[in-house]
């Protein structure tokens, strides 16, 4: 639960991303004024904890610039009730989002490679006492093998599309991923192909495995 100087300073953020235009969706708009970005930043009093821009969390990685963030869940579009698979959930901020907006019916699974991040994300979703999410350490392979996901979001750029990932998809499900400088939307069709749209101008940390 968000409240007083840090619920302002949320919904004054929030209010940004849809005046400019990254935040449509009124689910994806709820979960962003429900989760408190400051909650999942190393120090929740920094001035830039609402800034448009990245933060690092230590280990060279960052919580991602809430305009990215917001841009990609609108491409990933999560419904209630989705199976969805986070990768690269850092500080667990979109692992939490995600988890609002499955609601109880459906379910998150956050993966990070860095052991302290996993401890600091996994703490970070606690404070929201979801019981639909979690966030483990990742494995050798990429993802969850041998799972399916409804929505798969990858938050680190790979340097070509993982295959793998294509697998873990249900079909008509949708993987929102970085891929160098751009974001590609890929949906998988019924005979395991699948077509992708690509939106330009984005940065991200490597996605390693």
């Amino acid at each position: 639960m968000i409240d007083g100087y840090f619920k302002e300073a949320n919904n004054k953020m929030v209010d940004y991303l849809v005046d400019v235009g990254a935040l449509k969706s009124s689910r994806i708009i709820e979960a962003f004024r429900n989760i408190d970005r400051a909650d999942f930043v190393s120090d929740r009093d920094s001035i830039d904890v609402y800034a448009d821009y990245p933060l690092s969390i230590g280990n060279g990685q960052t919580i991602s610039q809430p305009r990215t963030v917001a841009m990609m869940l609108e491409m990933l579009l999560p419904n209630e009730g989705d199976r969805i698979l986070d990768i690269g959930s850092g500080s667990g901020w979109t692992t939490a989002l995600l988890a609002y907006i499955a609601g109880e019916g459906g379910s998150v699974v956050g993966v990070e490679r860095v052991g302290e991040l996993v401890k600091f994300g996994s703490g970070n979703l606690k404070k929201y006492k979801f019981k639909n999410a979690k966030i483990v350490e990742a494995k050798e392979e990429l993802g969850v093998v041998g799972e399916k996901f409804d929505r798969i979001l990858v938050s680190a750029a790979a340097d070509e599309l993982p295959l793998e990932l294509i697998k873990q998809l249900e079909v008509g499900g949708k993987l929102v991923i970085p891929i160098q400088n751009s974001v590609f939307e890929i949906i998988k069709k019924a005979d395991g192909s699948f077509y992708s749209n690509e939106h330009y101008g984005f940065r991200f940390v490597p996605l390693i495995y």
